[in-house]
């Protein structure tokens, strides 16, 4: 859907909504929600207004098959005038609803829902209402004529193979989006889909500033998502953002900022060395170390991850190591980060059709770096992945060095986190000690047995580079 289209849907909504006094939403025959029109009312306010069915349609952008085969049985894809439906309860339906058919010459494109009350919009108003309706499914229909869906042409210039094949996919695509056809573009990516079907991909009229969308398969099973979003400028990816942003909540199920967003967490109580004490809570100062001498501040910790330990006391004395911290957002080695359990990735501006297969690669391989180092994420830019720019285009085998293959066991965890974030901060052990909360003999201890495992010297740069990129790699 182009932008411009996307706010003539908004006006036409905010319009019904006048006419009739209440809130109205527009979904697609598919019930994808394309508008939501909010009326400034004390009846939006009431807590009945917000029935289960409602809300999911609100917040995930789409209602179930069962919610719509349920609405389908009142005869609302052959309606030529407004639907009433009664509240049922049991399905999750406390309002009743009135349905204004979209049409355009005699077929249902979408729908406007409005929330039925005592008493209810006149006949006029229905009438005036529909008039309106119409106008949506006159520009939905002209939508659908000019190619809004492209998922098919999208992927196979997304997935053909480089030569004549690329081609004329390119020139399928350029055809099909004709005026639209001139960019500048971003591409999108969202890993992994959670859909078994290859043509379940969101309509491209649900998704800001998105031209087309479609899946493109992945290893053996899976599916992810890619998104050909049209941007302003070569030089600002909002757009790009919005539009990953509003890919993950489909693919969560989750309103944006809603259980996605960690907390701060802070240094906890004193515990010994070495080890977890009792759970703390958010970012206050450390507790004192040894010989009466005060800790220094406690870091941060990140989202559904442990907490830092507290570090050395002042003084010469060694101070205790902190407890485990709560979920937070800031600060936690990024190697103590649990994984997203789905990111976005978005590749650099194009101009040129014929570049998305490169974009393509770009997208995910920041949506991989995302599910590798949730530091970057949830949405991660191509531009801003550093070292993983390189690692995601290395084989996979290139994690299984066999050199360093023994201390990716899950018996030896620990110590692959340790020379995983020695190597973060280049080699300054005060620095490790600091991010782990340990003392500096003890990580010097289990750097030896890094050493003893992978025959590796850290005092080589060559064998601290393999060791590194092992490491990084077998995040991917």
């Amino acid at each position: 859907m182009t932008t411009d289209s996307r706010g003539d849907y908004q006006e036409l909504v905010d319009e019904i909504s006048e006419l009739l006094g209440v809130p109205a939403t527009l979904e697609n025959r598919d019930f994808e929600l394309i508008a939501f029109g909010a009326y400034d009312s004390e009846d939006e306010l009431d807590p009945s207004a917000l029935d289960p069915v409602r809300t999911r349609s609100i917040l995930t952008r789409r209602s179930t098959t069962a919610v719509r085969t349920w609405f389908e049985g009142f005869g609302i894809t052959r309606a030529t005038a407004p639907v009433r439906i009664p509240p049922t309860p049991e399905a999750g339906v406390y309002r009743g609803r009135i349905c204004l058919p979209a049409r355009h010459r005699g077929v249902v494109l979408g729908y406007v829902w409005l929330l039925d009350s005592d008493p209810g919009p006149t006949d006029p108003q229905l009438e005036a209402a529909m008039r309106v309706a119409a106008r949506i499914g006159a520009l939905l229909a002209d939508e659908a004529q000019h190619g809004a869906d492209l998922s098919r042409e999208l992927r196979a210039v997304l997935t053909a193979e480089r030569g004549w094949q690329a081609d004329m996919a390119v020139a399928a695509l350029r055809t099909a989006l004709g005026p639209r056809g001139d960019g500048p573009y971003a591409v999108v990516c969202v890993a992994p889909w959670p859909s078994a079907d290859p043509d379940d991909a969101p309509s491209a009229r649900t998704v800001p500033h998105a031209t087309a969308l479609c899946t493109v398969p992945w290893g053996p099973t899976a599916q992810w998502l890619a998104a050909l979003i049209r941007l302003r400028a070569t030089d600002t990816l909002t757009p790009a953002t919005s539009a990953a942003t509003r890919l993950l909540e489909r693919a969560r199920g989750v309103e944006a900022g809603g259980a996605d967003t960690g907390t701060h967490g802070t240094a906890g109580t004193q515990g010994a060395q070495d080890t977890w004490g009792t759970q703390g809570t958010a970012g206050t100062s450390g507790t004192r170390g040894t010989a009466g001498t005060q800790g220094t501040q406690g870091t941060q910790g990140t989202q559904d991850t442990r907490g830092t330990q507290g570090t050395a006391g002042t003084s010469g004395t060694r101070g205790t190591a902190g407890t485990q911290g709560t979920p937070g957002t800031h600060g936690t080695p990024a190697a103590a980060i649990a994984p997203l359990a789905v990111a976005a990735g978005i590749a650099s501006p194009r101009v040129a059709l014929g570049d998305l297969a490169v974009a393509w690669q770009e997208a995910s391989a920041a949506a991989r770096a995302a599910l590798a180092e949730p530091a970057f994420g949830p949405v991660a830019e191509w531009s801003r992945i550093g070292p993983y720019r390189l690692l995601t285009s290395l084989p996979p085998e290139t994690a299984h060095d066999p050199a360093v293959r023994p201390l990716l066991s899950p018996a030896h965890r620990e110590l692959a986190r340790t020379a995983e974030i020695y190597l973060d901060c280049a080699g300054q052990a005060a620095r490790t000690a600091a991010e782990l909360g340990i003392h500096r003999q003890t990580l010097y201890y289990r750097l030896s047995r890094v050493e003893q495992l992978t025959g590796l010297d850290l005092d080589d740069g060559e064998h601290r580079l393999l060791l590194h990129m092992a490491l990084k790699g077998a995040r991917l």
